[in-house]
């Protein structure tokens, strides 16, 4: 009999999809998730050199709209909401008033007084709170719309022809969207993703999901799972959330200060500015091991310092990893040793990406 944990695990409306194709399908923040189909550095190279296309619709989804969404999306975003055109996106932080970062989130502006902010799976109760919390006093409707949309990310090099083959008219540039339909379902079409690779992703009715899915793959897109989408986001140094950022760093400390603009009023903005103005103990750095081993999160820096995130890189043969370390050393070229269980592994600071993909 299956476990009462098991048995609450949530499903995306692809459920069928990825165990009728062999999924390895895992916990993943309160969800039950592919993680791989053929293999990982399978699934990770079809992007890097084709097309793949990955169930991403654990993802929540908040709208803001209303007359001072703006405002308010201004208030909580640490980015300058201001900036972000009609049709455009835009990268930015949830913090607390100490700096701590809460999350790290995509924003879409679909209309003048109208936003969509896509969360992390496992933040996303907690980001809808906070946000409609610090609503009040503002002329905004927060909504959850999660339930609304299956959210598929369709990426490589491929990934901008496969899509427009099936769709009813141009795709949107990279960081800006629009509303299309993408075999014959309509839905948002967003020119992002999270693997470093060009490609869009969708936003759609769970119950179109499934056809959608099916012409993708029926176009060439290889099923990849979250296992995939690790080593490629590794591979061009993005975060991921409860890694290598959380409530205990400051966006300086994590290399997120660009993201991070003075004088918009942000909750979080004075903490800051007094990072970036000071500087921080540690920095996040991005290294890869030389010779044999892989460092894994958790791994102590010998000298101070901890891996926060590690895995084998399909594209460098080698293993790469982000971790923490004291600024003083924490400048490319500079050489650590890692204790991976007991055996030391020596590896060098590298610049960011690790690895910096050919483009279309």
């Amino acid at each position: 009999m299956p476990s009462t944990a098991e048995t609450a695990l949530r499903r995306t409306a692809l459920y069928e999809r990825h165990a009728a194709a062999g999924a390895r399908l895992v916990p993943f923040a309160g969800w039950e998730m592919p993680v791989q189909y053929t293999g990982i550095r399978d699934e990770h190279l079809a992007v890097r050199r084709e097309v793949g296309v990955f169930d991403v619709s654990h993802m929540g989804q908040v709208q803001s709209r209303g007359p001072e969404a703006e405002a308010f999306l201004q208030r909580v975003l640490s980015n300058d909401v201001r900036r972000i055109p009609e049709g455009g996106a835009q990268y930015s932080l949830l913090c607390r008033e100490d700096g701590g970062i809460l999350d790290d989130l995509f924003t879409y502006r679909l209309a003048a007084c109208e936003f969509l902010t896509i969360t992390n799976a496992a933040n996303h109760e907690h980001d809808l709170a906070w946000m409609q919390e610090r609503a009040a006093s503002f002329d905004v409707d927060v909504i959850d719309c999660a339930p609304e949309f299956a959210m598929l990310a369709v990426q490589g090099p491929g990934a901008r022809e496969l899509v427009r083959g099936l769709a009813d008219g141009p795709l949107p540039p990279r960081m800006h969207c629009c509303q299309r339909d993408v075999s014959g379902v309509p839905m948002f079409v967003c020119g992002t993703g999270y693997t470093g690779e060009d490609g869009v992703e969708l936003l759609l009715d769970p119950e179109h999901a499934p056809a959608v899915w099916d012409a993708l793959v029926s176009g060439g897109a290889q099923p990849c799972g979250l296992g995939a989408r690790d080593t490629l986001r590794l591979e061009v140094c993005f975060h991921l959330y409860g890694n290598d950022m959380d409530v205990h760093r400051n966006p300086i400390e994590a290399g997120l200060g660009w993201c991070c603009k003075d004088g918009t009023g942000y909750i979080g903005a004075e903490a800051v500015a007094a990072a970036r103005a000071a500087g921080t103990p540690e920095k996040l750095v991005a290294f890869a091991v030389e010779g044999p081993g892989i460092a894994r999160q958790g791994n102590p820096i010998l000298g101070g310092g901890v891996v926060t995130s590690g895995t084998f890189s399909p594209c460098l043969e080698r293993g790469i990893g982000m971790g923490y370390v004291a600024s003083e050393r924490s400048e490319p070229g500079g050489r650590l040793e890692i204790d991976v269980r007991g055996t030391t592994r020596p590896a060098v600071i590298e610049g960011k990406p690790l690895y910096r993909p050919k483009g279309p």
